[in-house]
């Protein structure tokens, strides 16, 4: 006699579960792909600041920025002669800085147990494991 086998998944109704790094994952390729070729067809119309300025009179008032001698000044990178390279490869250079920030954010804000293996107060407390309890 055989023993039982198990049901594959999609008999059952159930999904199978989805990883965590493989959704951040496509997530994060998804958003560098969008990043790097949308920015490509970028308009060349100025901003919707600039329009408005420009349509009541005082455009012609605004100062240059502080950061207008940076190397991502004006949404492109510096000293790259293609305009659509350079405008992708700054959204690019964007995500990738954004993310960092993100990241660095989560690690930093995260919840920790406190010393001693407790929780802080009023965080809710894992499930004991122990039998006994």
């Amino acid at each position: 006699m055989s023993a039982p086998t198990r049901p594959e998944p999609a008999a059952t109704g159930r999904r199978t579960p989805v990883s965590t790094r493989a959704v951040v994952g496509v997530g994060l390729l998804v958003t560098l792909l969008l990043a790097g070729v949308l920015s490509f067809y970028a308009s060349s119309h100025p901003d919707g600041l600039s329009a408005v300025a420009a349509r009541l009179g005082f455009d012609t008032t605004a100062r240059e920025s502080v950061t207008a001698g940076s190397p991502l000044a004006g949404y492109r990178v510096a000293d790259i002669g293609d305009a659509r390279l350079s405008g992708g490869l700054a959204g690019l250079l964007g995500v990738v800085v954004v993310g960092a920030v993100m990241a660095g954010l989560v690690l930093l804000l995260r919840r920790r147990p406190a010393s001693g293996g407790r929780t802080a107060p009023g965080a809710p407390s894992a499930p004991s494991t122990d039998p006994d309890a």
